[in-house]
């Protein structure tokens, strides 16, 4: 069970960073839209949980990159985690960047979902935090804790997508990695950041 909510950690960064929620203003109304990049990640992680750990990790990798990539911005979420110095970086430092942390991120989930054991619950509603929306899942193990994710939502032009993830409704995720993200861009900049990510990935690919 300890490996376990070591994984979970390594997914959700499970430290510190508690956002206040604002209040809903008169006459808001939740968009179902929302809702449905989360269905798509569900079930993204459902197949991979089914598939299993008898299954090699680049497979099931390649099963769930576009999953994620269809329901989280991860520009927007790379873009705040590393603050104003994103748009002073070179075009080809941010792509660098942005392919390393899709890789880490993508390895974060399959590794952190590796065997068929949890049940995945989703809240139908979405609760309105100004202009985001979030959208609640809680994930069930046959035994042990139970885990709830808020999955922060922002409308785009590709339409609405995951900007952040609230662990126990109150951890971000951004929030974790813009402390480390931060710390290793000011020590050795776009170069540092790519190879802590990359160093990450192949941990979890292991």
């Amino acid at each position: 069970m300890t490996a376990r909510l070591l994984s979970r950690r390594s997914v959700f960064g499970m430290s510190a960073g508690i956002l206040a929620c604002a209040a809903v203003p008169p006459g808001a109304y939740a968009d179902s839209a929302a809702v449905v990049p989360i269905h798509q990640l569900i079930d993204g992680l459902v197949r991979v949980m089914k598939a299993g750990r008898a299954t090699p990790f680049s497979r099931r990798f390649d099963m769930l990159a576009p999953v994620i990539d269809q329901t989280f911005d991860l520009t927007t979420i790379l873009r705040a985690s590393v603050g104003a110095t994103w748009d002073k970086l070179p075009h080809d430092q941010q792509a660098t960047l942005l392919k390393a942390f899709r890789r880490y991120t993508v390895a974060s989930y399959v590794n952190g979902f590796d065997e068929d054991n949890e049940q995945i619950v989703l809240n139908p509603e979405p609760r309105i935090d100004g202009d985001e929306q979030i959208v609640r899942i809680r994930i069930i193990p046959d035994s042990g804790e139970e885990h709830k994710l808020d999955h922060v939502m922002q409308q785009g032009p590709a339409g609405w997508r995951v900007v952040d993830i609230l662990a126990d409704g109150a951890i971000s995720r951004v929030a974790v990695q813009r402390s480390d993200f931060r710390q290793l861009m000011k020590q050795g900049g776009a170069s540092a950041l790519a190879q802590s990510l990359e160093t990450k990935f192949a941990n979890l690919s292991n």
